[in-house]
């Protein structure tokens, strides 16, 4: 049995297939902020409606449905659901062990302004992070990072999604850019040119913009040198690298610039006022260290630097972890020479298992008459989230917890993230059947025949498809060569069109559900996905819009920045 997607299901329109088609869309909008359903509750239901509409509606046959569900489901434990466990394990075990009391008492020292640490934390460290990993790791670390400062989780979690917007298109080592060139058959290097040349006016202004939500034009305006110092290094250094070097490295760049630039220059600046968040001023002489006696403890720089510890073997494993010859071996796909990436090539194979999905695989049939492959990728130790998992069992020694410690850490560290696991794999199912029925194809097809305002609308496809997706790569992959011939067709340069859809999906990102649900559980806010929702998006929908406009001005009168 196969399935031939059919884009147009409802009276041979293509505009009313995309009004079904956006149906559980418009019910987890509406289940989270209007309704402030549990997410794990909201992802379930939606993931219900989304394999009802794919059968009743798109004619899917029921088995390929359901089997498309497991597809996603599986890929939202492994690697997503992997990734956000052994990072909050990090976390846990630097907190049970007391070593974060060092890291907040190290930040503090730079900073005791929430403004400068949201700059220095949110922004410039989860970007690093954002370069080095992806997926869900930036998020869940940066954000548990700014609670055990004394953040509101609802804060923190917030913050850390929408300052994850500037570096999230080169995330992964360059992942997203580098996914667009094999359907647009465009150089990576010129698409990386491209985003280059739009996302750096977003990373001049993010800062600035999350130290607005935070306290206030102002306010924002008392730290404004600090704000320029993080924006400026941060956005110089993306451009200069997106186009001149590539797509692996912007991230991992801008952050180590902005970051050791920030750092530098609070110790030669410092705001005339510090500023707390309003519950925090009666305690505001004892908020560091928690000590009634106000006195502030004194650290080595070897103890300091022992706290930091797990953070540094974390982007060390990780950065090892995403060097593409590496991680060819790790997931058993090496074929050169080298007798120890051969060695840990065998390793990576024995551990790799890429079965075909029942009653799926090349069974569902695209608009191009091609068969659709699927396969459970189940690499288990090419896994960011095994990464992570070794520099726990190095921290292990590093801050001397016994194997009963570490393995009990870990026990309740899978306790309390059972339900945000739950909400991943539903909405990564839901993504998963989307694409496979035509669903997402679908509303992506009206945007495409927007015509001379398709400009404006190009990013807001890549916001739908990650907002769908919950990774800027996949949406590159679902829409990008969507992208390229809509652009074609009317006109408008091939390149812009595929990096638009790159730029806007950075602003989908902190909306979508599995980002939501990621952010919700490193923070302790399990449940609460719907008040983290209502937090984000208005940001991401004036933040995709800005794209909009500028891609749309970019393929005009701004036409000279296309490389």
């Amino acid at each position: 049995m196969t399935y031939t997607q059919n884009f147009t299901v409802v009276g041979d329109s293509l505009a009313l297939s995309a009004i079904v088609a956006v149906i559980p869309i418009l019910y987890f909008f509406w289940a989270l902020a209007a309704k402030r359903m549990k997410g794990y509750l909201a992802g379930l239901t939606t993931l219900l409606i989304a394999l009802m509409l794919a059968v009743i509606a798109f004619g899917m046959p029921t088995q390929m449905a359901i089997m498309s569900a497991t597809h996603g489901a599986v890929y939202g434990v492994l690697p997503i659901g992997w990734i956000i466990i052994s990072s909050v394990f990090l976390y846990k075990l630097t907190v049970k062990t007391g070593q974060f009391d060092i890291i907040r008492n190290s930040v503090v020292s730079l900073t005791e302004d929430r403004r400068l640490q949201a700059l220095l934390v949110a922004f410039s460290f989860g970007a690093f992070l954002e370069g080095a990993a992806g997926f869900g790791a930036p998020v869940a670390i940066s954000a548990a990072l700014l609670v055990g400062l004394g953040f509101n989780p609802l804060y923190a979690a917030g913050l850390c999604l929408i300052a994850n917007t500037a570096p999230v298109a080169f995330g992964a080592i360059g992942a997203p850019i580098i996914a667009l060139e094999g359907p647009t058959g465009i150089s990576a290097m010129e698409i990386s040119k491209m985003v280059g040349r739009q996302l750096p006016f977003l990373s001049v202004v993010i800062p600035f913009y999350l130290i607005v939500i935070m306290a206030g034009f102002k306010k924002a305006f008392e730290v404004m040198p600090a704000i320029l110092v993080t924006g400026i290094t941060f956005a110089v250094t993306q451009f200069l690298s997106s186009n001149f070097l590539g797509p692996e490295l912007p991230d991992i760049l801008s952050a180590l610039v902005s970051l050791l630039a920030l750092a530098v220059f609070l110790k030669f600046w410092k705001p005339k006022t510090i500023f707390r968040f309003s519950a925090e001023q009666e305690m505001a002489a004892t908020l560091a260290v928690n000590e009634p006696s106000g006195h502030k403890p004194s650290y080595t720089g070897g103890q300091i630097f022992k706290a930091w510890s797990p953070f540094l073997v974390l982007t060390g494993v990780i950065s090892l972890w995403g060097i593409p010859t590496i991680k060819q071996a790790l997931t058993g796909h090496y074929e050169g020479t080298n007798v120890v990436l051969s060695t840990i090539n065998s390793i990576g194979h024995a551990f790799s298992f890429i079965p075909n999905v029942p009653l799926l695989n090349n069974k569902v049939i695209n608009a191009a008459g091609e068969t659709i492959p699927a396969f459970y990728k189940l690499e288990l130790l090419g896994a960011a989230g095994t990464a992570v998992l070794i520099a726990t069992i190095i921290t292990k020694y590093i801050v001397k917890i016994s194997w009963k410690g570490w393995i009990v850490t870990f026990g309740e560290t899978l306790n309390e993230l059972k339900f945000p696991i739950i909400t991943i794999a539903s909405v990564v199912g839901y993504a998963y059947v989307t694409n496979s029925s035509g669903m997402s194809t679908s509303m992506g097809m009206v945007l495409a025949k927007t015509g001379f305002l398709f400009p404006f609308f190009s990013p807001i496809l890549g916001w739908l498809g990650v907002f769908i997706t919950g990774s800027d790569t996949s949406a590159n992959l679902l829409f990008g060569n969507m992208q390229k011939v809509t652009a074609t067709s009317i006109g408008m340069d091939p390149v812009l069109a595929v990096a638009a859809n790159s730029s806007g999906g950075v602003t989908g990102k902190m909306i979508s559900p599995q980002s939501i649900a990621v952010a919700c559980a490193a923070v302790g806010l399990a449940g609460k996905e719907s008040d983290l929702f209502r937090f984000t998006i208005k940001h991401s929908i004036i933040l995709v819009i800005i794209v909009g406009i500028m891609t749309y001005l970019q393929n005009g009168v701004l036409s000279w920045m296309i490389p």
